[in-house]
């Protein structure tokens, strides 16, 4: 992990031009009156644009520079290093899926595969069969007018196997987001019950894009919420900077206690102003976050605006409290030149950055912990959305991140996934799931 200082990039020959673009978004969004944020409570939403941020976050344990970052991996670990991709290959599993979004599994022992679709649905894979049924069918409630909208994420409990509870992110019927909890039916494991909803957080979205969409269960147990910046382009409110909203924070709720949720102790803004919940910030569009199975690292997948994509980590100590530069930064150089950061400003700089020449959105993806595969172990895959490129990411012998092209498809790629096993596995706008396997 890295931490950079805004006076650097000042004086660095790296500034980027803006484009006259909206940004790498897949539409043209027209302007709508923004409204205010509703999660749980009410909560006081500032009238005006918000100053930013100028102070950095409060002081951790985390590690100031490349070289001297710890990923909390045992030592034990071999070192990662790229194979050959071209003795694998992606091997379709299955077709026929409308508009997949994502795709889990949930680590209760049955090897069932669950994939979302935007329109509200949950279609269970079994054994290379799309059963016919629907795991969970929502689409009366969910809103997915626009493409950024939809029944967006998943996430199963931890103790699913014996509580049945699972968590969705979706945008409802206006546009707005919902951080939900459902049961699972007691009569068919294979069916949820839709009439089981408990709403944990609302967010009204100011515009129809940039609505986030990651659930995660961290290694701690606590369920982790990407939110993006609220929409439009260039978050000209400067939400992502301020504590006073949700919009381009990553939340951290602990599910086990509370009504409907409460705040983990360690929260790092839990006692000194700004929302609870928030448990790092500064990020634009984290449409996919994952955690390493195996060491309990995060790393995300934000979305970028005019030229650069980006992919973040926390090591697993970390305690929070990170910013992630937006929309001061995009990727790793100041995002408008005409409106410089504050000298002292300081940030989290991301592992790795492609521009627009190589794609248009980043797709976070998994650390490989399978076991059909050794070869790729220890390495971070992910993609670009509109490209299909897919990228391996690992820390070398040197401590430094390395990033290297793997592999071509011809599809339109929102989401990796993982079964129960690790194994992994890319999800095709179109319909298909692919499998990565070795070449007999």
């Amino acid at each position: 992990m890295v931490k950079r200082s805004a006076k650097l990039l000042v004086l660095s020959a790296g500034l980027m031009l803006l484009l006259a673009l909206s940004g790498c978004d897949l539409l043209d969004y027209p302007t709508l009156e923004p409204i205010q944020i509703s999660p749980t409570a009410t909560f006081a939403a500032p009238t005006d644009t918000p100053e930013p941020i100028e102070t950095e976050p409060p002081p951790t344990s985390a590690p100031e520079t490349e070289s001297e970052a710890a990923t909390n991996t045992p030592l034990s670990l071999p070192q990662p290093s790229f194979p050959d991709p071209a003795g694998y290959t992606w091997e379709l599993v299955a077709g026929g899926f409308v508009r997949p979004l994502g795709l889990t599994n949930a680590g209760d022992g049955s090897g069932r595969i669950f994939v979302v679709e935007q329109a509200g649905r949950i279609r269970i894979l079994q054994d290379g069969e799309i059963l016919p049924q629907p795991f969970l069918d929502i689409r009366e409630r969910v809103g997915d007018e626009y493409n950024e909208q939809g029944l967006l994420g998943l996430a199963f409990h931890p103790n699913f196997a014996e509580n049945g509870y699972f968590y969705v992110n979706y945008t409802d019927l206006g546009g707005d987001t919902v951080i939900a909890r459902f049961n699972l039916s007691a009569e068919d494991p294979n069916l949820a019950d839709p009439d089981s909803e408990v709403q944990l957080i609302t967010l009204d979205q100011p515009w129809i894009n940039h609505n986030g969409g990651g659930l995660a269960f961290g290694p701690d147990g606590y369920l982790y919420i990407s939110l993006g910046d609220g929409g439009s382009g260039g978050d000209p409110r400067g939400h992502a900077q301020s504590l006073e909203f949700l919009y381009g924070k990553l939340l951290r709720i602990d599910v086990d206690s509370g009504d409907p949720y409460g705040i983990p102790p360690d929260n790092p803004f839990l006692d000194t102003g700004g929302h609870p919940e928030i448990w790092a910030y500064g990020l634009r569009n984290p449409w996919r976050i994952t955690f390493d199975r195996l060491t309990g690292d995060l790393y995300i997948g934000d979305v970028g605006q005019n030229t650069w994509e980006e992919v973040d980590y926390l090591p697993a100590n970390h305690p929070g409290g990170a910013n992630f530069g937006w929309n001061w930064i995009e990727g790793s150089e100041i995002y408008d030149r005409s409106q410089l950061p504050p000298a002292d400003f300081t940030w989290t700089e991301p592992v790795a950055v492609y521009d627009h020449t190589n794609g248009c959105a980043v797709t976070g993806g998994y650390v490989y912990r399978g076991e059909e595969l050794p070869a790729f172990q220890g390495i971070y895959f992910y993609a670009d959305y509109c490209t299909a490129e897919i990228f391996g990411l690992l820390r070398n012998a040197d401590g430094e991140w390395e990033s290297r092209s793997l592999f071509n498809l011809t599809i339109l790629l929102p989401s990796f996934g993982e079964d129960e096993s690790g194994e992994l596995y890319a999800v095709a706008l179109q319909g298909e799931i692919y499998k990565l396997v070795a070449v007999e």
